[in-house]
């Protein structure tokens, strides 16, 4: 691994020690996903570490986006299979393009932070004691730790223990929850002593407070509620962690009692299945399908909905609940323990997968929130706890980690 990097940078121990001594600020480039790989969480997350740390009252860190250009091959040519000209050129761009570039600028900077656990392989060129990476959940090792619940081809499972071999590297992990914390402990891939808890920031625009141009455009998306309207919301990605078959099921059931009952999703089309399944239940006209949107849209839409729900069966952190929360709606979330540690004790929780729990639940909500002082109450309680929630706090234990990082 030692012979991939330039032998001219200095090792960690001389570099700390050259910074200190010159008391110069520390340069931190922040390592992002491609644009194109479509991961607005990942994007954002490394949008507003590296937007936090520059407007830090800190003279001592300075920091620098790294991103380099995607290449398009196989996605070129329109005689390719469109899954597979993606696919290909996902690959190529992740493990041959990145590196190669990564590799002319790894002498300006002084500490490098991956904010995507996935992209690990980059510590095969990054000087790994002076990386830090963060974790947001496990599914990228999910083939290795529980092959049996996800089996995967040889070859899938050569590159993810690359992946992982790079990980096991990073000088420092931050994980975005002590649920994820947990699970790296319980499959033994990191020592405690190399692991921190630093949760996700919220940004600022996920708020109560009206936002004319951004509640125009949710208007403009959605239409205007009609009266006696319930919305209820998914936000997030359709991948099959996150139970969008539960979600469907649960629509439908609450479609029985509550026949003004519409669904919201917000991240992009349905697979096939999930669109069969819609039209199999009779609520695909209910649906409303809307693609990622900016931050400030998305903020309009939580604004104007009466429930989040979110049947995941498993995640990392579950960052639509906080931006739900600040921006005043009601959060229904599966019981498992990364969203019992962000929503507690303001959210609502039920069984995964389990349907007539989750129409219950949902249901109670509805009618209690019809208590306009009650929700009102509930409100407050939730816009307070959200606000723990903050880039400037997930910036500023950062950059405590970084001290130490640098101090070894």
């Amino acid at each position: 691994m030692n012979s991939e990097i330039p032998q001219t940078l200095p090792d960690s121990r001389s570099l700390s020690t050259m910074v200190l001594a010159r008391n110069a600020p520390l340069r931190v480039a922040i390592v992002c996903d491609y644009l194109e790989e479509g991961w607005p969480s990942m994007d954002l997350a490394g949008d507003m570490l590296h937007q936090s740390l520059r407007a830090m009252d800190c003279e001592e860190i300075i920091s620098t986006q790294l991103r380099p250009e995607f290449r398009r091959r196989l996605t070129r040519l329109s005689m390719a299979p469109p899954g597979l000209a993606r696919n290909m050129d996902r690959l190529a761009n992740r493990w041959i393009d990145y590196p190669r570039w990564l590799r002319n600028h790894l002498g300006n900077y002084d500490l490098y932070h991956l904010v995507d656990h996935s992209y690990s392989q980059l510590l095969r060129v990054l000087p790994a004691a002076r990386t830090v990476v963060t974790c947001h959940d496990l599914d990228t090792f999910r083939c290795l730790i529980e092959p049996r619940q996800e089996p995967r081809p040889a070859w899938f499972r050569a590159m993810t223990r690359r992946i992982l071999d790079g990980f096991q590297q990073a000088a420092h992990v931050i994980c975005n929850s002590a649920a994820t914390r947990d699970q790296l402990l319980h499959y033994g891939l990191f020592p405690p002593d190399r692991l921190s808890v630093v949760h996700i920031g919220r940004s600022p625009v996920f708020s109560a407070q009206p936002d004319p141009v951004a509640d125009a455009d949710a208007v403009r998306l959605l239409g205007s509620n009609s009266p006696g309207e319930i919305r209820f919301l998914s936000v997030g990605s359709t991948i099959p962690r996150k139970r969008i078959d539960i979600l469907l099921h649960v629509f439908a059931a609450l479609h029985i009692e509550f026949p003004s009952a519409r669904l919201i999703r917000v991240g992009g089309a349905f697979t096939e299945s999930q669109r069969q399944l819609a039209l199999e239940l009779n609520v695909e006209p209910l649906i409303s399908v809307v693609p990622f949107v900016d931050s400030r849209v998305l903020a309009a839409i939580y604004r104007r909905s009466d429930l989040l729900l979110q049947p995941s069966e498993s995640e990392g952190f579950g960052m639509p609940l906080t931006e739900a929360l600040a921006c005043g709606c009601p959060v229904l979330a599966s019981d498992i323990a990364s969203l019992r540690e962000v929503g507690e004790p303001v959210c609502e929780y039920c069984g995964v997968g389990d349907v007539a729990g989750w129409k219950a639940a949902a249901a109670a909500i509805i009618r209690a929130n019809a208590n306009a002082d009650r929700l009102a109450s509930w409100r407050r309680a939730a816009a307070d706890h959200a606000a723990q929630y903050s880039w400037e706090e997930n910036a500023r234990r950062t950059v405590e980690i970084y001290r130490r990082v640098m101090s070894r």
